[in-house]
């Protein structure tokens, strides 16, 4: 770097910018700039022999007027004609200029390419890394296309100067993270590899950060990295810290570049070479004893260097996963830190078991420190250290300490913080599930799971225990006598009172013969929680008690006084006003028969994955998650339960099916049973049902057909540019459909652009029963059209032909992107190309609810970004749709206008049809 010369300070922006310090308000500020940039207008424009200096000074102030705040609309041709100085000051603030203030989009960017073209073309060390600095802070699509084939042949070249080569490395980097699509893969590739081979460890740094992006999108292209990191790596670790004097920070040989090999090397599988893998593993051995040893110094500096180097080789280790000698080693090596005095050593020691727990070589190394992991959860401070606690807890937990870790958890979550309450107890209820031998030991857990953090308990998790209950014969009777215990205490939280509701009224007559527990009493007892719940657990109570009927006869003429109660007939909620009635009707009209088969005891549920787990993979996110197999987290960031209220539920042969409603989305709103004594009938229509698909558009789960057959409900989850459908198809009717099938079709183009394949489904749907079918979706490229469901079945002996219009959306494959504000309107002003934007102003079709417009953004799929925009009223999202053959940015503006009900939104992404697409579908959403 030129040293600048004593004559190259400008006094003149120097007395402007202490003016501007010595300024009492904000309008002497804006007094004083307003005078400066007059004053640098009536230079630039009159005199047009103004020299390098003099135009690096005014273009200077410039640059500090924008930094305040202000807006800059003339100077960028005095900033480009800088470019072409030969003083590298008067250059280097063209390029500064430049980088903040251009707009990619500017018309201003040839000129400005062929300054950069110069540049690189000079050989110029000096200006060369200014031009490299320049592409890479820009970063835009445009200087990508006009460089990203001479960047690469100026990092390869052999007469390329060491800094250069960095540069030009960190550049080619920037410019694949930003336009991924236009840097080329061809001959270079094979050559960047030999720069790990370099003189220069700042070459090599540099080139490993760029080799580990490469690879992890074409890791083929780039095997032969494995055995150059490998070599590099050995010489590094097993160096003395004066071999590397300019790379040894506080005693660490060349710490960074450690980090970023054994970063590499997780891009691949152990290697096949034997001699290669001794010597890998040789490396990760020496990074181990060295953690051993004493520190050589007290600053902390120096421990934070060697604890990086040393976990990551840890997270190599369990990477590869391959050396049960090297796992169980760094097994002990995290169990010493787990009572380090350092708080982020403790949580990441924590974090790296949790996945060490996981390996059938290192898991019974990580239970030996399961006294110290409790200690950890009963003691530290940091709530984020105890949650990490508990994490490793659950990865560690077997047959052999279930009962331990399940009481310990038990014992914490009385006092553990709000903020993994919830967590804690999807994992109680995982674990006591799982590893239940004597299922007396599971009842007693949940209800007192319940009993310590019943706000907390979820719907999955009582849903599981009453499926659970339900298909094993015996716990039946345990489970009804230990509910009815429970049931006696003065306060008992409403999720113990459903479980207690729906486990009486199903098995209540196993223990009616003890007079403690007789039909009347067992009655009475639920009876006096009725008026303390809410709408859905008093809902489910009346079916407990028409159940009760059935069950009990003696107690039939006191439950319909119930039932007949103006408290129930007249009650101004249309969802008990309504069973009362029906059930009342049921009770007085059915003979015991009849009332015996309506009423009969559930079957056993299917055997399927457990609700509770699916909803804590969601709560964990997808970055925790191995495969698309799994659940994923829903795009709007909520819990299932939470979105879809409008779900109607209907009442089937079984009336506890409808409150549970377990093989589909559980609804918090109330639902609305179908009217039994009506004999209204229609017609199923062969038409493409639209009706509901808009809705589906901020939300992936919900009923997106019904009529008087069949109820179709779909929930859905999407991991970029994957998705999965699962399609629920209800019987309404007491009549079998026979010949059941259904099939999606696309339309010619989409075929191209969205790939689904369906999974059969089962040919015949009992009345009153419900089937699921999966649709498995992958995104190719962005799309308009949406695919047809196509259902055809049997029902007493007439075909039915049902389409429905699937709403598969592109916003869909969103992935959220949180941002900084500079970060945002940087991106936003590289995407200002007419055809990049989209705006569309339109009047507001619903009431403008703050709440309301947050909550459909986020259902959207992008990210909400808070304090970006200047006006708070205002919304600001961003997010990229992921599709397999490209990625596109988008980001969205949507300004509410509250006194014209109106609103302006405006998307900007990198391809126009996308911009389009995204715009018509959210702006039907207000």
């Amino acid at each position: 770097m030129p040293t600048v010369s004593k004559g190259d300070g400008m006094r003149g922006l120097a007395v402007f910018i202490s003016d501007i310090r010595n300024c009492k308000s904000k309008e002497a500020e804006i007094k004083r700039i307003n005078k400066e940039l007059a004053n640098i207008r009536s230079k630039f424009k009159g005199d047009k022999a103004l020299d390098g200096y003099s135009k690096k000074k005014y273009v200077c102030k410039l640059l500090f007027i924008f930094l305040l705040g202000h807006d800059i609309d003339f100077g960028h041709m005095e900033a480009v004609n800088l470019l072409s100085s030969n003083k590298y000051t008067e250059k280097q603030i063209g390029y500064l200029f430049i980088s903040v203030l251009v707009n990619s989009n500017s018309d201003l960017i040839r000129l400005i390419n062929n300054g950069i073209k110069n540049d690189l073309a000079s050989r110029n060390p000096t200006f060369m890394n200014l031009a490299l600095h320049c592409i890479a802070n820009v970063g835009s699509r445009e200087m990508a296309e006009a460089f990203a084939f001479e960047i690469p042949s100026i990092l390869v070249a052999g007469d390329t100067m060491d800094s250069v080569k960095q540069s030009a490395a960190l550049c080619l980097l920037r410019l694949n993270r930003t336009s991924p699509d236009l840097v080329p893969m061809g001959e270079w590739t094979a050559r960047v590899v030999h720069l790990l081979n370099d003189q220069h460890l700042g070459v090599v740094t540099a080139a490993t950060s760029l080799i580990t992006t490469l690879a992890q999108k074409s890791p083929d292209d780039f095997k032969t990295s494995i055995s150059l990191a490998v070599a590099r790596l050995s010489r590094i670790v097993t160096s003395a810290s004066i071999d590397l004097q300019d790379y040894t920070y506080y005693f660490v040989a060349a710490p960074w570049l450690s980090v970023k090999l054994l970063r590499l090397l997780q891009c691949y599988p152990p290697p096949e070479d034997a001699a290669l893998r001794s010597r890998l593993t040789e490396c990760l051995e020496t990074i181990l004893n060295k953690a051993q040893e004493p520190p050589k110094s007290k600053k902390v500096q120096h421990s934070n260097a060697k604890n990086a180097v040393l976990f990551e080789a840890i997270s190599l280790i369990i990477h590869h996963d391959s050396e049960p000698t090297l796992l169980v080693r760094a097994c002990n090596q995290l169990g010493q830190f787990l009572q380090h005095r350092e708080t982020n050593l403790r949580y990441l020691a924590l974090e790296s078991m949790c996945t060490l727990a996981s390996s059938e070589f290192s898991h019974e190394a990580v239970k030996t420190h399961i006294d110290t992991v409790i200690n950890a959860l009963k003691t530290e401070r940091d709530v984020s250290v105890r949650q990490r606690a508990v994490d490793l807890l659950y990865a560690m937990c077997d047959r052999s300490n279930a009962k331990q870790i399940v009481a310990e958890m038990l014992s914490y979550l009385e006092t553990a913080d709000y903020s993994i309450r919830e967590e804690i107890v999807l994992k109680v209820a995982i674990l006591a599930e799982k590893y239940a031998v004597d299922y007396t030991w599971y009842v007693d857990t949940i209800l007192n799971l319940i009993r310590v953090a019943g706000d907390y308990v979820s719907e999955e998790v009582w849903y599981r225990v009453i499926q659970i209950v339900i298909n094993r014969d015996d716990v039946q009777g345990y489970a009804a006598k230990t509910v009815f215990e429970a049931l006696q205490a003065p306060a008992c939280h409403e999720n113990l009172v459903k479980v207690g509701g729906y486990i009486l009224g199903e098995f209540g007559n196993l223990i009616a013969g003890d007079s403690r527990s007789s039909p009347l009493v067992q009655f009475n007892l639920l009876h006096s929680k009725f008026h303390l719940c809410s709408v859905p657990t008093r809902a489910l109570l009346l079916s407990a008690y028409i159940k009760f009927i059935n069950l009990f006869p003696e107690v039939k003429a006191t439950i319909q006084d119930v039932l007949r109660s103006d408290s129930q007939l007249r009650n101004a909620d249309v969802e008990l006003q309504q069973r009362a009635v029906e059930y009342l009707k049921l009770s007085c009209i059915a003979s015991t028969d009849i009332l015996a088969t309506v009423l009969e005891e559930m079957p056993p549920f299917p055997e399927r994955e457990s609700s509770i787990l699916a909803k804590l993979k969601k709560k964990k996110g997808p970055g925790k998650l191995p495969d698309i197999d799994d659940n994923r987290r829903n795009v709007n960031g909520s819990s299932e339960h939470s979105e879809n209220t409008d779900t109607t539920s209907k009442a089937s042969a079984h009336p506890f099916t409808d409150i549970l409603n377990l093989n589909s989305t559980p609804s918090t709103g109330p639902n609305l049973l179908v009217d039994v004594f009506s004999d209204s009938s229609t017609s199923a229509s062969v038409d493409v049902s639209e009706d509901n698909f808009s809705r589906f558009v901020c939300k992936n789960n919900g009923v997106i057909y019904e009529n008087q057959l069949l109820q179709i409900g779909l929930k859905s989850e999407y991991r970029q540019n994957l998705g999965r459908i699962y399609v629920f198809y209800g019987n309404k009717t007491s009549t079998q459909f026979l010949s059941f099938s259904s099939f999606v079709t696309t339309s010619d183009i989409l075929k191209s652009q969205l790939n689904v394949h369906a999974k059969t489904v089962d040919p015949v749907i009992e009345g009153g029963a419900q089937v699921q079918q999966i649709l498995n979706i992958e995104c190719v490229s962005d799309f308009i059209d949406a695919p047809v469901l196509n259902i055809q079945f049997r029902y007493g002996g007439t075909l039915q032909n049902i389409a429905v219009k699937l709403p598969v959306m592109l916003n869909k494959f969103f992935q959220p992107t949180e941002m900084t504000s500079q970060d945002f309107f940087q991106r936003w002003k590289q995407l200002g190309a007419p055809q990049q934007e989209v705006q569309k102003i339109f009047k507001a079709q619903h009431p403008m609810d703050t709440d309301v417009t947050k909550a459909k953004i986020l259902g959207f799929g992008v990210a909400l970004l808070d304090g970006v925009d200047p006006n708070p009223a205002n919304f600001v999202g961003a997010g990229v749709i992921h599709t397999k053959s490209t990625q596109v940015g988008c980001l969205l503006r949507l300004e509410p206008n509250a006194q014209a009900q109106m609103y302006r939104l405006t998307l900007r992404t990198s391809r126009e049809s996308v911009s389009q697409r995204l715009c018509e579908l959210l702006g039907e959403q207000f």
